[in-house]
């Protein structure tokens, strides 16, 4: 017998759906319910590899931390990875297996793949007795519907229910609501079973009135209104819409054990990848992370960042162009640290063979590290573990140029020289010791008084973040209505509100 299931919808992108199914899985989780997290298809340069070397969303893997699972290829499917405006890598069942534009995959190979994530689905479900499922961008994207499969394609295939988020705090969320259900078909309408408020300020019994006349209006009630949080932005999918001008999604920092602050500018590459991995530093008192896109904005940054890229060749064009490699080559020198992590390490290097990302052949690199690079067809998926700097470290590797170093000193699978690093390791800063260590090295080189907290747990401090998800929901949705939904399905007899969709 398959368990139950719920699609978490929302009005727009980046309306809260990530955290919202995030926080319904840690509710049920500590409720002893075996839930699993599911998003047939995601659009993202934040990615992660499971155990067994598959590639699969952040949030997807965020989503079975707060399960306490862990992360398989079933729970993502279908993985699109932008490498410009007109095409994406396609990571099928964690494994990429080719390029595709735009209207290519929405023009059929899309549709194609609904049997496929719909078997993965029923296979979770066999499994768990609860599958919250996560939507992508807007169910009413009514030029799509037809080739969709993780909206109401895959709610209508497996017979979902509905719960539609909104972000209170964008405005418009009543007309929102209204809006997504009236673009449905009938047929998709019957599977809405309701709406969920996020990031509300103020008095609820203010919004009351609002949520009677929305009830009125679609026959459909409002399953409950989350409260705005600060510091819940967490594994975000979408590294393109990084603010530069922003801290690191941020609570307030906090105050330095020693008497300096750390500060870390983070180079805004274009096609961004796993910009997650300076979250870890973010998370240490007296660190201060920023993303910059300007040359003088390195000038009072005791750490440089160049992190992970879809498009190595294009962010070493970029640099260039805004004068940030001069800076960083100006840095090096000095024996001021930077770090490249993934595609920023090999731009480090001397020199690129690319036949495969960029097509671009023979590049030249920024030629601090002593590595050359050369692009392979196969993708490197690993999860390795190791030592450095005195301390374990663990992380994972996604990328497809392979390096040879061949010369510095030896820092995880890269090199160093002076204080430039460089490392394909995504994730190594959230192992503390290791983290710690690698802080106390800049700061020295840096000149810099700043003492890392002795206490600070990456890992503890991202389940207390779970938690708080976990509480949201508890304490701010009718969860006895939620279950329900998840268990029984959709209501019967949902009214019809016209238009419905085009024909």
């Amino acid at each position: 017998m398959s368990g139950g299931g719920l699609l978490v919808a929302g009005t727009t992108s980046d309306a809260g759906k990530s955290v919202v199914t995030a926080g319904i899985c840690r509710w049920l989780v500590r409720q002893g319910v075996k839930v699993a997290p599911f998003k047939a298809q995601n659009m993202s340069l934040n990615s992660f590899v499971t155990r067994e070397g598959a590639e699969i969303g952040r949030a997807q893997a965020m989503q079975a931390q707060a399960c306490r699972l862990e992360p398989t290829a079933l729970m993502n499917p279908v993985l699109l990875k932008p490498g410009g405006e007109q095409s994406s890598q396609v990571v099928l069942l964690g494994k990429p297996v080719g390029e595709l534009s735009a209207r290519g995959y929405h023009g059929g190979r899309q549709q194609r793949l609904l049997g496929t994530v719909l078997d993965c689905l029923e296979q979770l479900r066999g499994t768990y007795d609860a599958v919250i499922c996560e939507g992508a961008g807007s169910p009413a994207e009514i030029n799509l519907r037809r080739t969709d499969i993780v909206n109401m394609g895959i709610a209508r295939g497996a017979r979902l229910p509905v719960l539609v988020v909104g972000d209170i705090d964008r405005g418009g969320v009543f007309a929102s609501f209204f809006g997504t259900v009236a673009l449905l078909s009938r047929e998709d309408q019957e599977l809405v079973a309701g709406f969920l408020v996020n990031k509300f300020r103020g008095d609820v019994s203010l919004l009351e009135p609002g949520l009677d006349m929305l009830h009125g209006l679609t026959g459909r009630r409002t399953y409950g209104v989350l409260p705005f949080r600060h510091g819940l932005g967490i594994d975000e999918e979408d590294g393109l819409r990084v603010s530069l001008r922003g801290a690191v999604r941020e609570s307030v920092v906090a105050a330095p054990v020693g008497e300096d602050v750390l500060r870390v500018a983070v180079c805004a590459v274009p096609l961004m990848s796993n910009f997650t991995d300076v979250d870890a530093l973010a998370a240490e008192p007296g660190v201060v992370v920023r993303f910059v896109d300007r040359p003088e904005e390195l000038a009072d940054a005791d750490l440089v960042v160049i992190p992970g890229t879809r498009g190595t060749v294009r962010a070493l064009q970029w640099l260039r162009e805004r004068g940030l490699a001069d800076a960083i080559g100006r840095r090096a020198a000095e024996g001021r640290p930077v770090l490249g992590i993934c595609g920023g390490f090999q731009i480090l290097g001397e020199h690129i063979e690319d036949d495969v990302e960029s097509r671009q052949g023979h590049v030249t690199g920024l030629g601090i590290l002593p590595v050359r690079v050369r692009f392979a067809r196969e993708k490197t998926l690993t999860r390795p573990v190791g030592e450095a700097l005195g301390e374990a470290v663990e992380g994972y590797e996604i990328h497809h140029g392979v390096a040879e170093v061949t010369g510095g000193e030896p820092f995880l699978d890269g090199c160093r020289v002076g204080q430039t690093w460089g490392t394909h390791w995504h994730g190594s800063l959230e192992s503390d010791g290791f983290r710690r260590a690698f802080l106390r090295a800049v700061a020295a080189a840096a000149g810099r008084r700043f003492v890392p907290a002795p206490d600070t747990s990456f890992a503890a401090l991202r389940e207390e973040q779970l938690d708080r998800l976990g509480d949201l929901i508890e304490q701010h949705a009718d969860t006895d209505a939620l279950w329900r939904l998840i268990e029984s399905g959709a209501p019967q007899g949902l009214p019809f509100i016209p238009p419905g969709a085009p024909a």
